[in-house]
């Protein structure tokens, strides 16, 4: 309660008259000396808008976390503080984004959306995935910058007596933890080249990109918070001390640069209707990252199917993780969460033999148009673009779900989701003008419009 107060500058009168309780019984509560009801808690929910987790209301890890050690003061405003700033962040991701690309030169951004690469990671046409050469190296790689350094101490609050947590990952795990947050093994990128077309990656875990990406974000929202997002970002100058200390984004020897990868998925409608491009919603309270915006989808990390050996290589490929992630987001089958003890049969995996044949046949499409990173919060991805025949995505993806595990995938004027929306100059110029989009997938429809004649072409 005090923590509230504080962080909304009011008095002790006015919250007990609001309340219904009188200033010395607030005083009481807020001293510990008095017990809380639970009528009184759920008054503070409803009242004030203070999280259910913040009252030991919440179920599972978080309540046994809070009810145990948010009992001294110092570190219950210490949680209080990080959880707001938190809630903050996901409410503004598209508008702290649309910021944080000013924060970098010209040169290293992608026209009309928030990411930025650099000029040497972006294809200047359309590839067909097929032609891009990919290895693995299994061999440890040190980095410079990891997450748990000093700069980050200020979006980490007090785990107990005067320390911190030491990840951004503990802080959400304990804190906030959306329905889906687990670690698993990711591939590293370690170095790209497009004139060769040759990508070399090692192996990280996901909680290593998490622990860099969403402290950078949380830091930028930290600093906007109470005075606004501000117009010019030399305002903000001294006050990410994190985002200055990964220096060059796209050095992969400094930091882990774990991609994700985003899919654009356009539908060749029968004429005389445009093709059509699939929209999803991510939900705040199902995912970590890219929350509360728009994306395309598929979208998923680059990132063997389990734990065991033989898949880091059996899925190191990257049309092998576009239709894993078409299966579960799409077509609602389980995530490959890694509880098989055998490794997945793509060549008689049905969805996957299907879509490898219209890609054959010539009626699917994948290809590569380069690799980003969000400037909130420089988590990478690599960029594609799925074009299929309207009879292949019918047969395929007709039955496809509306809701997944990380949101809902849009529908248009009461259609069905796998209708899309229209693939047109004014459907694009309003996703990336007007509504709160992730990133990634605004790059993608920017690129795919730029090259729309080679895509539907193809």
């Amino acid at each position: 309660m005090r923590a509230w107060r504080a962080s909304n500058k009011q008095n002790q009168t006015a919250v007990a008259s609001l309340l219904g309780i009188t200033q010395q019984n607030l005083s009481q509560i807020e001293k510990g000396t008095r017990p809380v009801s639970l009528e009184l808690r759920r008054k503070l929910v409803e009242l004030l808008g203070i999280a259910p987790e913040d009252l030991g209301l919440s179920s599972g890890q978080a309540r046994s976390f809070i009810a145990s050690d948010d009992a001294s003061p110092h570190i219950a405003f210490s949680r209080f503080q990080w959880r707001n700033q938190r809630r903050w962040l996901n409410q503004h991701r598209s508008e702290l984004a649309q910021l944080a690309v000013n924060l970098y030169p010209a040169e290293y951004r992608v026209p009309r959306t928030p990411l930025i690469s650099h000029p040497e990671w972006v294809a200047a046409g359309p590839v067909e995935l097929s032609t891009l050469n990919l290895t693995l190296s299994e061999q440890p790689h040190p980095v410079v910058v990891d997450g748990s350094e000093s700069e980050t101490e200020p979006v980490r609050p007090l785990r107990v007596g005067t320390t911190h947590f030491e990840r951004y990952t503990s802080v959400i795990k304990h804190l906030d933890p959306p329905t889906l947050f687990e670690s698993r093994p990711s591939y590293r990128l370690l170095s790209a080249d497009l004139v060769t077309n040759k990508f070399e990656f090692g192996l990280a875990a996901y909680f290593d990109k998490l622990d860099v990406s969403e402290a950078l974000g949380h830091e930028l929202a930290r600093a906007c918070m109470d005075k606004g997002i501000p117009t010019d970002p030399a305002q903000l100058r001294g006050q990410l001390p994190f985002r200055d200390l990964i220096g060059d984004p796209f050095d992969p020897a400094r930091r882990a640069i774990i991609p994700a990868i985003t899919t654009l998925t356009i539908r060749l409608r029968r004429y005389p209707a445009e093709p059509s491009f699939l929209l999803h919603w991510r939900d705040p309270a199902k995912v970590a990252t890219a929350a509360g915006v728009y994306d395309v989808i598929p979208a998923g990390e680059f990132q063997p199917s389990s734990v065991a050996l033989w898949d880091r290589t059996n899925d190191f490929d990257i049309w092998r993780n576009i239709v894993r992630e078409y299966s579960e987001e799409l077509l609602g089958e389980p995530e490959f969460d890694g509880t098989r003890t055998q490794p997945i049969d793509y060549d008689n995996w049905s969805l996957y033999r299907e879509l490898t044949q219209a890609r054959q046949d010539g009626s699917v499409g994948a290809f590569f148009l380069g690799t980003g990173m969000d400037a909130l919060t420089l988590a990478a991805t690599m960029l594609t673009v799925v074009v299929i025949d309207d009879d292949v995505f019918e047969r395929v993806f007709g039955d496809a779900v509306r809701y997944n595990d990380e949101g809902e995938i849009v529908a248009v004027g009461g259609g069905t989701p796998t209708e899309g929306i229209p693939f047109t100059a004014e459907c694009v110029d309003r996703m990336l003008s007007s509504e709160p989009m992730a990133s990634p997938g605004a790059a993608c429809l920017a690129l795919a419009w730029k090259h729309r004649d080679q895509l539907l072409g193809f």
